[in-house]
């Protein structure tokens, strides 16, 4: 799934703080500790299915990486991780894998230990976000002999931040009563194997005029790109880095 390339372009909205501001301002004060601990559950929801296809491409098999992934998040928590950081280097998603990379240095003895600390629920997950964290380790990795980690890891991170900004899209349109037109039209922002139908092709499927459609799907896009911002403001601390990480995302899904 890739979005086009438009879609990193965007007005700026006020920007509110976010939940990398406010985990790194929580650190540095150890005021508003409850706060802190919402917004990084949050985060790693997020980079739940990143880590973990990183941890599969290492060769564990699909239970361990399960654990794996599980109690890294809960050892960032309980010896408070985050508190370290310098806010003036790097982003969340380098953080989280440069302190995944050291947990797993000493590879037998440390996965040991982090696997007998397994089933610790700090994050809640059920069956189906399982499942497309597997699905996006065989999509990106599964196939290769010897998967590049790094490369599986931001592949994950940017289709489900995709995944992210297009559920927040199809929430606004089922809000609104548009549900069938968002499905209707959600191939214009996702693409796929066969060429995007023309206007004339649709106006004839959904027996609407055309220049309907194309306003129709002109709001849709102008609305994901604000979707995709809103995604990407989550991870990290500054509006001024929004951009960066927008064309890093569109880097990675152009990128084979």
């Amino acid at each position: 799934m890739q979005p086009l390339p438009e879609t990193i372009r965007g007005q700026s909205e006020p920007f509110a703080p976010t939940r990398w501001s406010v985990i790194l301002a929580a650190g540095e004060s150890q005021t508003a500790p409850e706060a802190a601990r919402t917004a990084l559950a949050q985060l790693c929801h997020t980079y739940w299915p990143p880590l973990y296809t990183f941890v599969r491409s290492r060769g564990y098999a699909v239970h361990d990486a399960q654990d794996l992934t599980q109690s890294f998040f809960a050892h960032l928590i309980e010896h408070k991780l985050y508190a370290r950081v310098d806010r003036q280097r790097g982003k969340f998603r380098s953080f989280l894998l440069a302190s995944l990379k050291n947990l797993l240095a000493d590879t037998h003895d440390r996965a040991q230990t982090l696997k007998r600390g397994g089933g610790r629920d700090f994050l809640p997950l059920d069956e189906e976000q399982i499942e497309k964290a597997e699905s996006l380790f065989q999509t990106h990795g599964g196939a290769e002999e010897s998967p590049n980690e790094d490369r599986v890891f931001e592949r994950t991170w940017a289709e489900t931040l995709v995944t992210g900004a297009l559920a927040r899209l199809a929430a606004e349109y089922q809000a609104e009563g548009k549900e069938k037109l968002f499905a209707d039209l959600k191939i214009f922002l996702t693409g796929g194997a066969d060429p995007l139908p023309t206007y004339a092709e649709l106006s004839v499927r959904l027996s609407a005029p055309a220049s309907s459609l194309r306003s129709d799907v002109a709001r849709l896009r102008a609305r994901y790109r604000q979707a995709l911002r809103a995604e990407v403001r989550r991870t990290v601390e500054r509006e001024s880095e929004v951009e960066s990480e927008l064309r890093e995302l569109l880097r990675v899904l152009t990128t084979r």
